[in-house]
């Protein structure tokens, strides 16, 4: 599985003096990523013209004109079908563009499933405006960078960020839930990534939260359409899949990593969710992602 490095994209000059590299996007441009690949940054993609289809993780998208994608790093994809007449916009940077730390704290309800609600974006026509005028003047910047040019584009590849957080947001949630129900729900999902390989009961996450179990169960299923069991079941299973594609492991390594007291509980836990095999499971991704 290849894994793409910004550093060795970015020319010699740009890593001591920037954290992000823009570059235009044609069909040629695309071939390094046609394959399932991981990255260790972020990448902005903006289709000007064209269109392709994509996958992120288990995940399809048809990509089609001011389209935009923001795949975060760690994530497994691939663009296939491109169109010969594909035109747009890359940008690649780090982890300290990615308001990461903003999104944590002071706009935490922006923050809960995050990096799935940005991976594929449909803007309206006004919107889409604004965003590629927000490109251009980065580009502008890049291609002539000073210290005090570079900061500038810093901040605007920040503003574009968070205009699409704030349009996800809006578009995912609206309506859903108060602003309250919203906070627990992210709060759940932070303490569901740091104990799912320990904690699998609704109970138990429920008490953390100072709620009920029904209460938890209510708001989930209004936030993602999953109840409370199913959205840890749900990361249960991306993280066995994420290890039968990635990693070297056994299916008993596997079992006792993600908190299985066996391989044969493992066994079943795939069967009840998918019916199928981890054997057969390994298999269809392989075959998905070519590896």
């Amino acid at each position: 599985m290849v894994t793409h490095h910004l550093k060795d994209i970015q020319h010699n000059s740009e890593r001591a003096i920037t954290p992000f590299h823009i570059f235009d996007l044609d069909r040629h441009a695309l071939e390094q990523y046609r394959e399932p690949h991981t990255k260790d940054h972020f990448c902005l993609l903006f289709v000007k013209k064209g269109k392709m289809d994509m996958q992120v993780e288990d995940r399809q998208y048809d990509v089609t004109e001011n389209n935009i994608c923001v795949i975060f790093p760690g994530q497994l994809s691939s663009k296939e079908q491109i169109s010969d007449n594909f035109e747009g916009k890359m940008i690649l940077f780090d982890e300290v563009l990615f308001c990461s730390d903003i999104l944590k704290n002071e706009l935490s309800i922006y923050n809960h499933n995050i990096s799935v609600k940005l991976n594929h974006i449909e803007l309206p026509v006004e919107e889409t405006d604004e965003v590629e005028l927000l490109l251009e003047q980065i580009e502008k910047l890049y291609n002539d960078l000073t210290s005090v040019k570079k900061e500038q584009a810093r901040f605007y590849i920040k503003i574009t960020l968070l205009k699409l957080v704030e349009f996800v947001h809006t578009r995912w949630d609206k309506d859903k839930l108060t602003n309250e129900n919203t906070r627990i729900y992210g709060k759940f999902l932070e303490l569901l990534e740091k104990y799912y390989k320990t904690e699998r009961t609704v109970s138990w996450y429920a008490e953390k939260l100072f709620i009920t179990p029904k209460k938890l169960n209510e708001i989930t299923k209004k936030t993602a359409g999953l109840t409370s069991i199913e959205t840890i079941h749900a990361r249960i299973m991306n993280e066995i899949k994420q290890l039968l594609l990635l990693s070297n492991y056994s299916h008993k390594e596997i079992a006792f990593e993600l908190g299985f007291n066996s391989p044969a509980a493992l066994n079943k836990f795939v069967k009840a969710k998918l019916d199928d095999t981890p054997t057969n499971l390994q298999q269809q991704l392989a075959q998905m992602y070519k590896t």
